[in-house]
């Protein structure tokens, strides 16, 4: 399976040449990056927005000239947010001289990939991967530009405690690094609250039916429904609930924030919460940005622009340094914060982790979602 491909962009023309051997090898050369993510399978709706983000930032950082005078060629990595996918992804991309990847999504292909990575020496920033391990384990190249899961169950913890005391909650995961760790860190913040779920059990995700699940928990009288998960299996369990004649409310992380949730749950998904950070579109240092991708008929929802926001601290880095050696740019990059970025300034701490985390609430009604007020 060919899991890379190679795009380069030209300055300023906002040309596209697909091919392998576009430029010769060298300093004089492009600098190679990539993105990685599920580009394809039942996620790739976050592959496309990592995509998108990272062409658009290739894009204007070439016509702006580009990086220490060399131009930005980017690789797309599709590891379907399989683990082993993942690690094979990563050797390929090392082979190919990457020096920086912003990427991956699922926090359980970033984790094999993150170790892949520190041995090949590029630098790792992921725009999505929220599980504490990524950067807990003391890798020197790993970077995140969104929050960490501890933070965001917090977040979702004390909501439910503060707004659903009383009711009946099940909590649901799928198993999966990200996934299970939500849930847990959720699970956790509510108990400290003095709040017990009812129910609290996995599922297996890329299923059609969760009927039975949705029937356990119907006998149960549940509620409220948290979602350690993503969209698709969110979508469907929340659409047959209410089939079932369920009065639930579905609550769920940072995978629920792409357009794709609605069109599988329909109007069963009115009135669905979840967590992100604070709307990126609707910041000020993104308006120049929004307003490209939106000429281009493209919504900047989800991981868009802190796809974009890795790719700029990646190259203002490189300036500052004045190389694209990623030890080098590690330590610059942890100690020269903040970075200007679409996103508003970004610095980091130690371990690779932003040092200030933003999760607000969301609903979804008719079909969009925005931040509660």
């Amino acid at each position: 399976m060919q899991t890379t491909r190679r795009l380069v962009l030209g300055a300023g023309l906002g040309a596209l040449t697909i091919g392998r051997e576009a430029f010769a090898q060298g300093a004089s050369g492009p600098i190679r990056i990539a993105t990685a993510g599920p580009m394809t399978g039942q996620y790739a709706a976050f592959g496309t927005q990592m995509r998108e983000g990272a062409t658009q930032a290739v894009t204007d950082i070439n016509a702006a000239g580009g990086v220490l005078g060399r131009q930005l060629a980017l690789e797309i990595g599709d590891d379907a947010c399989d683990p082993r996918q993942a690690v094979s992804v990563a050797n390929q991309l090392a082979a190919r001289r990457v020096q920086f990847v912003a990427g991956h999504f699922c926090s359980g292909s970033s984790i094999p990939a993150r170790d892949v990575y520190a041995e090949e020496g590029v630098l790792q920033m992921s725009p999505a991967s929220t599980n504490p391990r990524f950067t807990d384990e003391g890798k020197w190249n790993t970077f995140r530009t969104c929050g960490r899961d501890d933070q965001q169950g917090l977040v979702a913890g004390r909501y439910i405690v503060q707004n659903f005391r009383g009711k009946k909650v099940a909590i649901l995961h799928d198993n999966s690094a990200y996934g299970k760790g939500l849930a847990d860190e959720t699970k956790k913040a509510m108990n400290a609250g003095g709040m017990q779920e009812t129910m609290y059990a996995a599922y297996t995700p890329g299923e059609r039916d969760y009927n039975a699940l949705v029937s356990r928990m119907k006998a149960a009288g549940i509620e409220v429904i948290y979602l350690g998960g993503y969209h698709t299996e969110g979508g469907l369990i929340i659409r047959q609930a209410k089939e079932q004649g369920m009065n639930v409310t579905l609550i769920g992380g940072d995978s629920l924030v792409t357009n794709e949730f609605w069109q599988i749950a329909g109007n069963a998904g009115e009135g669905t919460l979840m967590t992100f950070s604070s709307d990126p579109r609707r910041r000020p240092t993104a308006a120049e940005v929004v307003a490209r991708f939106r000429a281009r008929n493209v919504d900047p929802e989800g991981y868009v622009l802190y796809t974009y926001a890795a790719i700029q601290i990646f190259a203002e880095a490189a300036k500052k340094a004045n190389t694209t050696d990623p030890r080098r740019l590690a330590q610059v990059i942890k100690a020269d914060g903040p970075w200007q970025t679409v996103l508003g300034p970004i610095s980091f701490d130690a371990k690779g982790d932003v040092t200030v985390p933003d999760y607000v609430f969301y609903v979804w009604r008719n079909g969009t979602y925005a931040e509660l007020s």
